[in-house]
């Protein structure tokens, strides 16, 4: 039930029953004003809280904004990329959340707490104000009236009269109070239905505008929220696969740790304990140290493993000798003493073992260093990139796309493996193998046809993308250009040698129809790099580091599913250009005399006669413009192997080479595309034997005492060596002792190497490839 009304009319009776109504009345608004007071108190808390919260939130995106993610490597992928961007973007979502809230904040002041203390006091207030004058007044009203009867009969009329107008009079003012106090009553118990309840709307308004703020910001950071959800799956999937190789290669470290060691700068490195003479005797304080053999130099670090601290000041001093301790002449074993040329005195040191002072004192004493041999360590069997290697991967191919392209998990789940061994075995023998028309029958599973592939390409003697490109395909994913990436790796592939690319384009175009059917067979692009990213692109030697590089090996292969048709079909830019050049630096030449430079690359071993001479000019000159000519013309045209012409029909000419011209075409250098792995001036594919009857025997193969650089050659891949031109090579088989110590004066050690086109040689104590071409044998 509702209050009931106050009549104006019963103002003037003022019966009780008005009395109780009016109670009743004044008891609501008592309430409302006790109400609207805890309300106001509650809403500034609420404010309060909301203002701690805005605060506590900033401060919480601050937090995000500052940290910065530090991948493993020397650059990141697109996913880890997106995943270190996160945090900002979660930070910039949440400041923009809150400058949404604070504003809330500054209105809901405006909004809610004004008008309500606006209401308590001018509306319940003033209605308090006429309950105190209806009071007085009634008390007034009430006490002249008393007085007024009790006035006596006797007296006079005319004071009688009197009595009665000032009674009147009070009366006619109790009755206006009394209406003026009903009136406004009633007027407050009627506003508060309206100016209680809007302010209440407004800051619930503020509030939905705030949420609806947060719901655009939350459809602004949809598509950033898919992309990084992909990515952190991405980074997840690829972690599980770097965990369990980085946990293989710990438990090899683990089995041998001799046979994993890094290939370090230093001929020897490691802890050794150096004594120190003090004031009160001797002690032995730990170092590491390092010893460069082609300087003498060994450089101490005092260092103490349990604190991580270093001892003292590193100290640098030039071999003079190493001499071991004998076991008596010292109570500590496994010592050895080192004499400097730049410091007085014998420095006597210990190893950590007998095996260690042994490397030491071999290390001093001029001997070769120990390295790894950088082994692969895949099973070492008969698989080559012949006929029969290129039938196995077709038949392998044939098989998955015209039985298997729609099975869930293609390439990834893997066959048994004694079932994957036979078939190989089976494709493997020369018997069926020379039947390329025959398919594998239909009992094998896909999953054992798919292993068999990935097996056969990790059989290979090296990747199908070779070691020494493996840095620069790494390279060129961690540009931060996609188009970049792309044109970079287009080039790598076409220095590759020709059946590794015909092979790679090959099963580039099978992954790409495979990855066309992910939505059946789940094998999107980027699981399939995942896949073949190791076997394809496997390191030359296995670290942390290395397998920290997977994602990237994984990137070059989604580059090449992607763009395979751009890839395999066209020439690359940089071949154009170069090539362009090469013809036009040729017409430039053409016109001049032939300097006494300008002669074969290798020398030609015939009867000393003036005729023969002669003819063998004119042979190499004819050879030379051919090469030249035809070469180009087919990078131009074609994509066809370009062939070297060369004319042995002399059977006194055991070899016959394109020149070298007296200087090289604009941009050349051991890794581009005119260089010795590019088919222009290469060697042949495969070495030859050495017969003194063939007519095309390669000098690589044939001894040679001498040769020199004719241009200076500055290294781009870790596999290659630096050198100025004019710097004399020996063949290290055949030096006599004499010509050692030369050879450690500043020449190069060299011998044939089994990669076409390349010698191997050793410089500085580093070993690497020299490109044959850039050689003269004298």
């Amino acid at each position: 039930m509702g209050l009931p009304a106050l009549e104006f009319s019963d103002c003037c009776l003022d019966s009780p029953q008005f009395r109780d109504t009016l109670k009743s009345h004044e008891a609501e608004l008592d309430k409302t004003n006790k109400f609207i007071k805890e309300l106001i108190k509650d809403g500034k808390t609420l404010i309060s809280a909301l203002k701690n919260l805005s605060s506590a939130k900033r401060k919480f995106a601050d937090s995000l904004n500052e940290f910065k993610f530090q991948c493993i490597g020397d650059a990141e992928t697109d996913d880890e990329m997106c995943i270190a961007r996160s945090l900002q973007e979660f930070a910039t979502v949440l400041r923009n959340l809150e400058d949404e809230r604070i504003r809330m904040i500054e209105n809901a002041s405006e909004v809610l707490i004004t008008p309500l203390e606006k209401f308590r006091k001018e509306q319940i207030g003033a209605a308090k104000e006429a309950k105190k004058k209806y009071d007085k007044e009634t008390e007034k009203y009430c006490g002249v009236l008393e007085k007024h009867l009790n006035l006596s009969s006797k007296k006079k009329e005319a004071h009688l009269h009197e009595a009665d107008s000032q009674v009147d009079l009070v009366r006619q003012h109790f009755y206006e109070v009394s209406l003026e106090y009903v009136f406004k009553v009633q007027e407050v118990q009627e506003r508060k239905m309206f100016e209680f309840v809007e302010p209440l709307l407004a800051f619930l308004q503020g509030l939905f505008t705030f949420y609806h703020h947060g719901y655009e910001l939350a459809k602004d950071f949809s598509d950033f929220k898919t992309q990084l959800t992909i990515s952190i799956q991405n980074t997840r999937n690829r972690f599980e696969g770097t965990r369990s190789e980085v946990e293989s290669l710990m438990k090899k470290m683990k089995e041998n740790p001799h046979e994993h060691k890094t290939i370090s700068p230093y001929t020897m490195e490691g802890y050794l304990y150096v004594q120190e003479k003090r004031h009160f005797g001797t002690s032995w304080v730990k170092h590491y140290c390092t010893y460069q053999r082609e300087s003498k130099r060994i450089t101490m670090v005092p260092f103490d493993q349990k604190s991580g601290g270093k001892g003292g000041e590193d100290e640098s001093v030039i071999l003079k000798s190493c001499t071991r301790r004998k076991t008596d002449s010292i109570e500590k074993r496994f010592c050895f003493d080192v004499e400097a040329i730049d410091r007085p005195g014998v420095i006597t040191m210990q190893a950590l073992s007998e095996e260690d002072r042994r490397l030491w004192m071999e290390a001093m004493d001029g001997q070769e260093p120990v390295y790894n041999s950088n082994k692969d360590i895949q099973s070492e069997g008969t698989a080559q990139l012949d006929t029969i290697g290129f039938s196995i991967i077709r038949k392998c191919i044939h098989a998955v796309e015209t039985r298997g392209i729609n099975e869930q998990g293609l390439y990834r789940i893997v066959g048994v493996n004694s079932r994957v061994q036979k078939l190989l075995s089976v494709l493997m023998d020369p018997k069926t193998a020379s039947e390329t028309e025959v398919d594998i029958c239909a009992e094998w599973e896909i999953k054992t046809i798919t292993s068999a592939l990935k097996t056969y390409l990790r059989m290979l003697p090296g990747p199908l993308m070779m070691y020494q490109f493996q840095r620069s395909f790494i390279k060129a994913a961690k540009l931060e250009n996609q188009e970049s990436r792309v044109s970079e790796i287009h080039a790598l592939v076409h220095r590759l040698p020709e059946k590794n690319r015909q092979m790679l384009q090959l099963l580039m175009n099978h992954l790409a129809n495979v990855a066309n059917h992910h939505k059946q067979n789940l094998m999107t692009v980027a699981n399939l790099g995942v896949v073949f990213g190791p076997t394809l692109l496997r390191p030359q030697e296995e670290t942390v580091a290395a397998i920290m590089d997977i994602k990237f090996q994984n990137i070059v292969i989604e580059i090449l599913i992607e763009n395979h048709e751009k890839i395999f079909n066209t020439v690359p830019d940089a071949l154009l250009t170069n090539t362009q050049q090469s013809l036009s630096w040729k017409k430039s030449n053409d016109s001049k005399p032939p300097s006494c430079s300008e002669r074969p690359l290798t020398l030609f071993h015939t009867v000393q006669a003036t005729e023969k001479q002669e003819q063998r000019n004119s042979l190499i000159n004819s050879s030379l413009e051919s090469v030249v000519s035809s070469n180009a013309n087919s990078i131009l045209n074609s994509n066809s192997p370009l062939q070297p012409v060369v004319n042995s029909s002399d059977p006194e000419l055991e070899v016959v080479k394109p020149f070298r011209p007296s200087s090289p075409p604009p941009n050349l250098s051991p890794t581009s595309p005119l260089s010795p792995s590019w088919p222009m001036f290469s060697a042949p594919s495969s070495p030859m034997p050495t017969s003194s009857t063939s007519s095309d025997s390669s000098p690589i193969s044939s001894p040679f005492r001498k040769a020199k650089a004719l241009y200076a050659c500055k290294a781009e891949h870790d596999s290659e060596l630096s050198f100025t031109a004019g710097t004399v090579f020996d063949n290290d088989e055949e030096m006599r002792p004499s010509e050692k110590k030369q050879l450690a004066q500043g020449h190069t050690a060299i011998h044939p190497s089994q990669e076409p086109g390349w010698l191997e040689g050793t410089l500085n104590g580093k070993t690497g490839l020299i490109p044959e071409n850039y050689v003269e044998f004298l």
